[in-house]
């Protein structure tokens, strides 16, 4: 951090709050060593507590209980960033307030002197609502470094009327994400329309998505709206939309580029009023090579994309996710606790289908815990036994060389590279990678 700049007066320092007090949203006046100097009515209501002082107080301190500046404990420092840039700082933490862990929206702002030095900032603070940091019973649920990369992804253009790509792999929580941006965004208050493009044929998607008027086709009973018409001024989710046959890509083209549709056996053009959030697992690129998805429509739906990670990349989160199921789940007086031998072999487990799986498994083990206990015996019997027994099979070829602690302790402190790139460089699987971490103790 950079040499400490001129403090703010004290009378300065109060009339900054005066002018902060008319915001709604919580927020902070620091000094350059970290220090809260001061809070609008907005930050004490929401995140003060008489049993946790603030005032006068390091910021990492009361936000994060650390004992270092955010940066030095391996996490992006907005202040720093803010130092540097002589501007604005945004990032998403997850800071510990009076009701636990939340995923918090984090905007630094520095104040400047006439030397362009810092001699204070602002800091503005914006709880998320959609996603938790705790067990839930509902909505999105994680803290790891990569489901909070999605989720300050998704705070990042929900305000805009940007079209949004989801990608990532099934039971990635496709639809969770999407609604966290409608949630999000100015129309939260209107619909939510999903269009499961996979399951619809090519016969029927165009009158499900445009409607049709009355006798456009045989069984055409009455005039029915679209689930174009049903999204007006709210969210339209694309779910699969590498589906979409290549013959009505091009009618969707249309609508996204016009913003008009019309009804099929009519000749009125109707104005569509939605945010477009798309979502699939399929490769689109590849797809646009093959020829089977329209390059046009890819840069049309494309504006910004968020990748959603594998469960095999956010493995801490699996506790987590494991507390909410079995919290939804759960009947009066059946709560489930998982033994810690179940709770290993759950994180050890590759998750080929994601969060939908390990939401499987744990409804199968909920049937066999008879004693409200998830034994390793109750789950499913992946082909990697657990613990692993007999003696690793012969492999033909050249061996591969031994990996030492050292190697994995040192790519583990560098922290430039993922899990997953980690076991890769290594020559590891993943699997067995996770567990050189667990008994080294850096998991």
């Amino acid at each position: 951090m950079p040499p400490t700049s001129p403090a703010l007066q004290h009378d300065q320092v109060q009339a900054l709050v005066s002018y902060l007090e008319h915001e709604a949203q919580p927020m902070i006046v620091l000094d350059p060593d970290y220090n809260i100097l001061a809070a609008n009515t907005a930050y004490q209501r929401q995140f003060g507590a008489a049993e946790r002082p603030y005032l006068g107080h390091k910021c990492y301190r009361v936000s994060h209980h650390y004992d270092l500046p955010c940066d030095q404990a391996g996490e992006h420092c907005p202040m720093k960033r803010a130092f540097e840039l002589k501007g604005p700082d945004r990032v998403l933490h997850i800071h510990h307030t009076p009701r636990g862990p939340e995923h918090v929206d984090v905007e630094l702002r520095p104040i400047l002197n006439g030397e362009r030095e810092v001699v204070a900032y602002v800091e503005r603070l914006n709880t998320v609502k959609h996603a938790s940091a705790r067990p839930s019973q509902g909505g999105l649920v994680g803290s790891s470094p990569a489901f909070n990369r999605a989720l300050e992804a998704v705070q990042r253009v929900a305000a805009s009327t940007l079209p949004v790509l989801l990608q990532g792999e099934s039971g990635t929580g496709k639809e969770l994400f999407a609604r966290a941006v409608h949630e999000a965004s100015e129309r939260r208050n209107g619909p939510f329309v999903v269009v499961d493009c996979s399951g619809l044929p090519e016969a029927l998607f165009e009158s499900e998505l445009f409607g049709h008027e009355k006798g456009a086709f045989t069984g055409a009973q009455q005039r029915k709206k679209g689930l174009v018409e049903t999204a007006a001024g709210g969210t339209l989710f694309l779910d699969e939309i590498g589906d979409v046959p290549l013959g009505m890509q091009v009618k969707l083209l249309r609508l996204i580029e016009s913003g008009t549709f019309r009804r099929v056996g009519a000749t009125e053009t109707l104005q569509a009023d939605f945010r477009l959030v798309a979502a699939t697992h399929k490769p689109l690129t590849q797809m646009i090579r093959d020829g089977s998805f329209r390059q046009d429509l890819y840069y049309r739906i494309a504006a910004f994309p968020i990748h959603l990670p594998p469960l095999r990349e956010r493995a801490g989160d699996i506790p987590l996710l494991v507390d909410s199921f079995l919290q939804r789940g759960a009947r009066a007086g059946q709560a489930l606790r998982v033994q810690p031998a179940a709770m290993a072999r759950l994180q050890a487990h590759d998750w080929p289908g994601n969060i939908r799986e390990l939401r499987n498994a744990l409804e199968r083990a909920r049937l066999y815990a008879d004693d409200g206990v998830v034994r390793p015996e109750h789950l499913p019997e992946w082909q990697d036994p657990w613990p692993p027994t007999g003696p690793a099979p012969r492999v033909s070829g050249p061996a591969a060389p031994a990996v030492g602690d050292e190697d994995i302790r040192r790519l583990v402190a560098e922290g430039r590279l993922s899990r997953r790139d980690m076991a890769a460089q290594l020559g590891l699987s993943e699997r067995t990678f996770y567990r050189r971490l667990k008994a080294l103790g850096l998991s």
